[in-house]
Parts: C-alpha cells; structure tokens; sequence
C-alpha cells in the first residue's frame, strides 16, 4: 500500500471536476499539498495508509469555496457608512478615511480580520484589489490562505502613492517579490477605466503582460459610469477597454452589470473572465448583472463578496445562493444558474476565472489540497432526498450555511479543524479592530462640520485632476495673443465666450477650504447667451509651488453639478465671508507642442479693473507631468512676449479681498 501524509474518508466527496464525480461514501488521498487520490473509500482506503485519517462521516467533503473579487482590509471599515449613494459612499466617506488610516499597518490587521472570516465560512482562495498589497500578501500567508493580490492603481494620489507613478514602480516590486509564491499569485490593479488614463492604464496592461501576471479591475458597476463612457469615448466600457489593449492582459473584471451583448463578446474572445458581487450590486443599487448571458456566451464567471464595506460580510455561502436567485429573477426564469453551476462559479469555475484553474477548484489527483467539509445533518439541512442525482448541490447552495463548515485544508495544511481556527488569533484582532474603530468615529465626528464633507453630502463630488499649472498676467492689449495663436506651434482645439458670475463662500477657518459656485453663460457670435451652466468647486487656497516666472502649482481641486438655486447653498454653507466676481472670458483650448493648455483672457467687470487678464493653464495627474507642463508654460509666455514684472501671483478672489 501507498502511503500519504492524511486521508480524509467516509463523507459526500462532491469533486466539482468536469464530470461532477461525487463519491456518496467518499475518500480522498493528500501528500504533502497535493491531492493523489480521490474516489470511493474502499477503493482508496485499499490502495493508502496514512499519518492521519479523518473519519468525516455525516459530513460533505468538497473543494474550498473561491472568493473572485473583494478588498480584504476593508473589514475594517465594515458598517462605516450603510445606505448611501456610490458617491456618497466612496468620495464623502471610505476616501477621506483610508486617507488616514490605510498604512501597511492598517491592511495587515485588516486581512487578517478578513482571512479568518474566510476560513470560518469555508473559503480557501481570494482575489484582492486594495492598496499596499505587499502588506495583504504578507497576512494571507500567515493566516494559510490562497490568493491573487492586485496592487491599486489611480490616477490620483491613493493611501499608498503621492502618484500613480509610484503605484506602477510599487507594483513592480511587489510582482518580483512575490511571483513564484506558493500561496500568492501578484497582480496588476487598474481600479477601473474611468479613474484612470489612457497611459496607466496602458502602463498597466505592459506591466501584467512583462511578468504574466493577472490584471484585476472593475468594468461597468454603474449604469452612470456606462453613460459617462459613451459621453466622453463614443463607446461602452468594455469596447473603451479594448480600444486601449487592456484586454490584452489576463483580465479578470468586477461586477460587469451593465455590458451588452457585444461587450461580452469582446470578454470571451479576448479570454477575459468576469467577477460577479450580487450582494454588493444590490446593496448600492447598482443592478443585476447579465449572469446567465455570459455564460450562455462562454464566459468564465466567478462569484465575489466585494468588500466588507459595501456588502458587509464576507460569506460566500451567501454570495453562492443570491447569486442563483437573482438570475431566476432577472431573467424570469426558474431554472436559470441552478445550484449546480452556480457552485462551480465558487470552485472551479472561480478558480479558472482567478487563471488558477490548473491548481485549484475541484477534488482531482494532481491539484493542491484546497478542501473543506461541511456538517451534512443540521435541522436546517433535513430531511435529504436522493431521487435527484443533483440534490447534493441544491442541499449545498439552497441549505447548506457558512456555520456548517467544519474542517479547512489549504495547500494540505489544517487552518480549522472542529470550527477552531489553528492559524489566527482572533482575541487580539477583535481589540485591533476596535482600537480602528474608536479612531475612525472620532476622525468622522471631528469632521461633521468639515466643508468638504458637506459638498459631499449633496452629491456628484468628483475630483478633477491633481495637479494644475497657472501663470497670470496684466496686459492693456487684448491682441498680446495674436502673437501665440498664429504661431506654426500652436493649434487651436476651440475657442469659446463666456460670461462668468462667481460666487465664493469663505470661511475664518482657512483649513475648511472654499467652494464657488458658477454660472457660465456662454455668448455666440451675436453677443447672444445660447446655454448655462452652473457647478461648485471646492479648493483649498494654498499653493503647494511655485515654479520660475510665478507659475503656481495647486493640488486637487472637486467639482459638483450646482442643481439648485444661489440660495440654496448660501444657507446650506453658511459662510463666514461671501465674494462676488464677474468677469466676460475668451477662453482657447491648445494644443503647444502636442500638450493641452487652456489660455482665457478676461475682463474684470466686478470688481472692476482696468486691461485685461491673461491665464495660462494646465492639468495632469501626475506631478513630473506637472512639473513638464510648467517649462512649456514657460515658452509660451516668451511667445507671448511676457517678462517677469508683468506676472501677477494673486487669484481674482484675492485681487477681490486681498486675502
């Protein structure tokens, strides 16, 4: 006889191979992590000893469950801010937080919170997309869990990058570090399309494809970020995605909800694989995604908790049976994603769509010891029929609960055995999260009368680029601009007339910032006004540089629709101090040197000065852009002819003041 390191017998051996092999009186062979041998318990128990055999009698002996898609350390910050809008959600309450207390501290603590819920409910493997990855990698292996980790990458400066420059050069660290792990499968992170470029996300698809590794994201969340897409490409995110050669990468994509049939067309030729958050969609109204299509189409399609913050458990017993009830729903079908499928999307299905196919998923020879076992005689799981040979995955998905897993192997290695965690202390986790959690509500009560906070509140925050470039001059000649505007370097984009009634609410408080509301109305030929439009910004008035020749370089600015009338949002800010500029602005957009400026020439009408003002703009998201952009400033004022005496470093608000 051969001999093994442990046999596991006498239980339900649900193989979730290709065939759906399952062993009513079942055994299966480990040595070392490896599985050897799986089939009836005679024909095993015949064929190997072993140092430890497990009697799993009355118990259901399967692969661990597969978590495809959630944000580890954010257990965290679960049940921080519930029943709000995405927006709200994210910009008004988990941003400003993780700005504070996301360190490597924070995400280590946090992952082990969430590994340890992932053991007691039966998972075994998870994909994470959060911020200091190399932190999440170093707490999953602790704890003995599986995972695929994708290091975030933004366009804006994150908890754990000043610039998505660092966050690439972070990232290739953490894949050369890691990648060979035997646990940890690195990846690239691009949070989505629309919180990044063109360059980083193209950055990011060089990067995964150099060490082939898999590239994680979310595509099409929103049906709000679907409109934004064909407003500002002409096309669907996905179909946006591909323009760029995303797909090109080993693409893994979140939620999903709204893609058309076309887009999914474009996933499955491209061998991309979809992570589907039915409790996170529906908690933050999102939708239902499109579920039996896709794999109707041939898609690979994983099941996902998301985060503890928008969902707010990590329990994929949970996830499994949602998931095949809102397809029923979705399609007014009955007998769409039976409990079947619907398993194999959290075992081998989610570990194909984790490109983990050939080492995880399923109960076959050959693939790593990834095993859990279920308790097959709670009340809420009696009586048990036999007639349907699927009634085992209906008993699982449709019964079976996160409290029934017993036992937990991963990598032939016992993380739980009789419900008690081997790997992971979670008396003093329990005190950590606390600790965090007194932090936080001080940090968020503290801040209740915070502007910003406030702007956020009334909704459609975004933020626009970090950085911005400005020079500004006084000239009496309106036609000091013929001079750049006829040059062979310089192109103009558009041209356009507006007439521009600011608003600024001030506070005593310097450190509250300052937001202004504006009407832009915009003039034709005629001197006509043919639209308007009004917004909010928010800024904070210090400058964090100045380059030569008084260019000014700001950090983030916010912008929000202004839906309502002034009055409203005078009595809603209740400022200390209230400014009001008028001025008419010609404004170009360039493009010098293939780099997008904005040149306005204004007329101060109130208050009233005399001549003209002359700006030179620029945004980027990146500080050595930034820093670029400033020198190409430079040439344009000389184009222009603009010496030093004639720059003005103060803003109109503080031509207006004086502060």
């Amino acid at each position: 006889m051969e001999h093994v390191d442990k046999l596991l017998i006498g239980g339900v051996v649900v193989t979730m191979n290709q065939n759906y092999d399952v062993f009513p009186d079942g055994a299966i062979a480990v040595r070392g992590n490896t599985i050897v041998a799986v089939g009836p318990r005679e024909t095993i128990t015949a064929a190997y000893t072993a140092a430890e055999t497990l009697d799993c009698s009355g118990q259901i002996i399967m692969p661990g469950l597969i978590n495809a898609h959630t944000h580890a350390p954010m257990t965290l910050l679960r049940g921080l801010a519930d029943d709000l809008r995405l927006d709200v959600w994210l910009m008004g309450y988990m941003m400003p937080v993780e700005r504070e207390f996301v360190s490597p501290e924070f995400c280590y603590y946090g992952t082990l919170l969430a590994c340890a819920e992932m053991i007691l409910s039966g998972t075994t493997c998870f994909a994470d997309m959060y911020y200091h990855e190399g932190d999440i990698a170093r707490a999953t292996v602790e704890a003995g869990l599986r995972a695929v980790l994708g290091q975030t990458i933004l366009k804006f400066p994150s908890p754990d990058a000043a610039s998505y420059e660092e966050s690439l050069a972070y990232t290739r660290q953490f894949i050369e570090t890691w990648k060979g792990h035997p646990l940890i499968t690195p990846a690239v992170a691009p949070h989505a399309p629309y919180t990044n470029t063109v360059e980083t996300l193209q950055a990011c698809t060089a990067l995964a494809r150099e060490y082939d590794v898999p590239l994680l994201t979310h595509f099409a969340e929103t049906r709000l970020e679907v409109e934004e897409s064909r407003r500002e490409h002409d096309m669907a995110v996905v179909s946006w995605a591909e323009r760029l050669g995303l797909l090109e990468a080993k693409v893994l994509a979140a939620h999903c909800v709204h893609i058309d049939t076309d887009e999914m067309r474009l996933l499955h030729n491209h061998g991309a694989r979809v992570a589907h958050n039915p409790s996170s969609n529906l908690k933050l109204a999102s939708g239902v995604a499109p579920v039996q299509e896709m794999l109707n189409r041939g898609l690979i399609v994983g099941i996902g908790t998301d985060g503890t913050a928008s969902n707010n458990d990590l329990d994929m017993f949970d996830e499994i049976r949602l998931a095949a009830f809102v397809a029923k729903v979705a399609t007014y079908d009955p007998t769409a994603l039976p409990a079947r499928t619907a398993l194999a999307m959290a075992t081998r299905m989610g570990a194909e769509a984790l490109f983990l196919g050939d080492v995880t998923g399923s109960l076959e020879p050959g693939k790593r010891a990834d095993v859990i076992t279920l308790d097959h005689t709670p009340l809420h799981n009696t009586p048990r029929f036999q007639r349907d040979p699927d009634a085992i995955y209906s008993q699982i998905v449709y019964a079976a609960k996160s409290t029934d897993v017993t036992h937990v192997m991963v990598d032939g290695r016992w993380l739980m055995r009789d419900r008690q965690l081997l790997t992971i202390d979670t008396a003093a986790l329990r005190e950590i999260a606390a600790d965090y959690a007194r932090r936080i509500d001080a940090f968020l009560i503290a801040r209740e009368g915070n502007v910003l906070s406030k702007l956020v509140a009334i909704g459609g925050l975004e933020q626009e680029e970090s950085f911005e470039i400005q020079v500004k001059a006084h000239t009496a000649d309106p036609g000091i601009l013929d001079a750049v505007l006829s040059s062979k370097e310089v192109q103009i984009v558009r041209h356009t007339h507006y007439r521009q009634y600011d608003t600024y609410f001030l506070f005593n408080d310097d450190r509250q910032g300052r937001v202004r509301y504006r009407e832009d109305d915009s003039i034709n030929e005629r001197d006509e006004v043919i639209s308007v439009r009004s917004r909010l910004t928010y800024t904070m008035p210090t400058k964090e540089r100045e380059f030569a020749r008084a260019i000014l370089l700001s950090r983030s600015q916010f912008i929000a629709p202004a839906d309502r009338p002034l009055r409203f949002y005078r009595e809603y800010f209740q400022p200390d101090i209230e400014r009001t500029i008028e001025k008419e602005r010609w404004r170009w957009h360039i493009l010098y040197k293939g780099i997008l400026f904005y040149i306005n020439l204004d007329k101060l009408k109130e208050p009233a000065h005399d001549g003209y003002f002359l700006e030179i703009k620029s945004r980027t998201w990146s500080a050595r852009d930034a820093e670029y952009k400033a020198e190409m400033a430079t040439e344009i004022m000389s184009l222009l002819g603009i010496t030093s005496e004639h720059t003005i470093r103060a803003e109109y608000l503080e031509l207006a003041t004086g502060r």
